[in-house]
């Protein structure tokens, strides 16, 4: 089960790299800021740069989850877990934090939170037993 909790905390790092790569660098692409509800490119432009810093809170939360994953499978299994369940609890949050701007952001927020959910119930298993 450790190896389960550790490849699902990957996943959820992985997905927050593609976020900070969608938000951050690639943000006026019509396809990117189609996919986070915006109509035009004039509104793109104009959140370009609250699109970029929230990229780098999914990247250095990715970061983080990844950290943590190197660490247990390196023998440093508390400081490893420790960046885990706090990478994904943040990436929880930040989930249940968009949900609650509103019901049209079910599925992005689901998205964003099903890796990490799942890695840390994997983890509460593997810490339990």
């Amino acid at each position: 089960m450790t190896y389960v909790a550790l490849g699902l905390a990957l996943l959820a790092a992985m997905l927050h790299v593609v976020i900070f790569a969608m938000e951050s660098l690639l943000w006026t692409r019509e396809t990117i800021w189609r996919l986070f509800g915006l109509k035009t490119q004039d509104q793109a432009r104009l959140t370009r740069q609250l699109a970029f810093n929230q990229g780098f809170y999914n990247l250095f939360l990715a970061i983080g989850t990844g950290s943590g994953v190197i660490l247990v499978l390196t023998d440093r299994p508390a400081a490893g877990w420790a960046l885990i369940i706090f990478g994904c609890a943040s990436m929880v949050a930040a989930a249940v934090v968009l949900l609650s701007t509103g019901a049209k952001y079910l599925r992005a927020a689901l998205t964003q939170a099903g890796f990490p959910l799942l890695a840390l119930l994997a983890a509460a298993v593997v810490r339990l037993v």
